[in-house]
């Protein structure tokens, strides 16, 4: 049987291919050299691996993704990841591995550290000022192309604002310029390659201030033109307040009752010490009594400081500061018609002259025109608020002296203080509603203190008291009249 296997032919081709199985591999041997240790293994790959080493590239030090997170089923942006669902882009490897090739340097350690010494003559506290700031800048390149437009895309205010701090002066362009000559090989510090950068932009700061004004405009205009609109808005409600009105009456009534005249009115000054008169009775302040007869007489009146939003407003705002921005405002507007003749003239026929022309002269005659109406609405506010006072009785002497914050401030204050004490009266009044008729008063109310009064009385009045009995008590002066009444909430 295995001699039948034995003698049975092979399948068609393997009869040819049989012999190479058995056909023993040549020694790697050349002469008395013996390689036989290579492998077979090694032959792939040769003509690569000598590509690889004899073609090198720059290297992106990026951090790789080799493995995707897996996002859950379901998802606002998908199942997959921005980077599963890419198209494959198609590369040119020969034109990048020649753009990017890895040059050879042989250059030795001592050569290495000569390539890197920056020019540095800045002082470390400015230095350290100008990297700290250009840390939230777009870098130094990007900056006067930025800055020639106008690009607010680039460079928001904040931005502007960092970069007038990063004006560099003729002195310092002077050092680093003699430093520069000095060196001619060294590159420049990033402190001082910034201000070089800025440097060359000509007129820097009146462009950055032309910049500037023309995105504070409006915040400038806001900050003069809110101030006026709440006090011409609180003089409207000091008038039509009927609550206020009606405070005025009961407290010149009461001071004409105590003084014993007839005052016509009275300085709004005193209202704000109404909390610090006290009757002498119960201790209880003068505003308490006022609200209390507010109250009494009119149960529907208001707690005044809801009627005197506006007042309360108007007395944050320093109204000479008010006077001052506006004159700064004029002042800036007018140098800015300066800066854009100048910038103008110097930037004649480029490119950027074209989108000044456009678009700041235009916002200019807009400013002044805008700047006109500020200044009549800041004039008839204030002679309003002048003509106010003397409808509130205030003397021509007074009205000149008095200022409109001060005057806000103090009716504000009594609005609180009278929003206060009436709330007081009426949290008072309800503890009284919730409370049982027949709950015993304590022994130190007026009630308990007549009765005890009453009965002592009768007990010195009986005939048996004729004699002194040293068991009875005294007869006291203290306490025999009729208890002053107090005034009920």
């Amino acid at each position: 049987m295995k001699q039948a296997d034995a003698e049975r032919p092979l399948p068609l081709g393997l009869d040819e291919l049989w012999p190479s199985f058995f056909s023993p591999t040549p020694r790697l041997r050349l002469n008395t050299l013996d390689f036989s240790d290579l492998w077979d293994e090694e032959d792939l790959g040769l003509d690569s691996a000598e590509e690889n080493r004899a073609l090198r590239t720059l290297r992106l030090h990026w951090r790789a993704l080799h493995h995707l997170p897996l996002l859950p089923r379901i998802g606002h942006f998908g199942p997959q990841t921005i980077w599963a669902g890419l198209e494959p882009v198609e590369l040119d490897t020969q034109n990048l591995e020649h753009l990017f090739e890895s040059k050879n340097n042989t250059l030795s350690v001592e050569g290495a550290r000569r390539r890197q010494h920056y020019i540095s003559v800045l002082t470390v506290k400015r230095s350290n000022i100008i990297t700290i700031t250009l840390s939230s800048l777009p870098p130094p390149h990007l900056l006067p192309p930025a800055i020639l437009s106008m690009d607010c895309c680039v460079l928001d205010r904040e931005d502007l604002q960092k970069l007038q701090t990063l004006v560099p002066s003729q002195e310092e362009l002077c050092l680093i310029q003699e430093a520069q000559a000095q060196s001619p090989g060294s590159p420049l510090a990033p402190a001082e390659l910034c201000l070089t950068t800025l440097g060359a932009i000509p007129h820097l700061r009146p462009r950055l201030q032309l910049w500037a004004f023309a995105l504070d405009y409006d915040t400038l205009e806001r900050e003069i033109a809110e101030p006026l609109f709440h006090l011409k808005q609180a003089m409207e409600q000091l008038a039509t307040s009927q609550t206020f009105h009606r405070i005025l009456a009961t407290v010149l009534a009461i001071g004409n009752f105590l003084n014993g005249c007839k005052a016509r009115g009275f300085e709004l000054s005193y209202l704000g010490k109404l909390s610090q008169v006290k009757d002498t009775h119960s201790r209880q302040p003068l505003l308490q009594h006022v609200c209390a007869l507010l109250l009494q007489l009119y149960p529907q009146s208001s707690d005044l400081l809801s009627e005197l939003t506006a007042v309360t407003r108007a007395s944050k705002w320093e109204y000479s500061q008010v006077g001052s921005n506006l004159a700064q405002l004029q002042a800036r507007c007018k140098a800015c018609w300066e800066q854009l003749n100048l910038l103008e003239q110097v930037e004649d026929g480029q490119e950027h002259a074209e989108s000044l022309r456009k678009k700041l002269p235009h916002f200019l005659r807009e400013s002044e025109e805008r700047l006109s109406i500020l200044k009549a609405v800041h004039r008839r506010v204030i002679n309003r608020f002048h003509s106010f006072l003397l409808y509130l009785g205030y003397t021509p002497q007074s009205v000149r002296s008095l200022r409109a914050e001060t005057f806000c401030k103090s009716i504000s204050d009594f609005a609180l203080e009278y929003k206060t004490a009436r709330h007081a009266i009426l949290q008072r009044r309800e503890r009284e509603e919730r409370g049982t008729p027949n709950t015993p008063t304590p022994r130190h109310t007026p009630t308990q203190e007549s009765l005890e009064q009453y009965m002592l009385e009768e007990i010195l009045r009986t005939p048996e008291s004729t004699h002194f009995d040293p068991i009875l008590p005294r007869h006291r002066n203290k306490h025999t009249g009729v208890l002053s009444r107090r005034l009920k909430w």
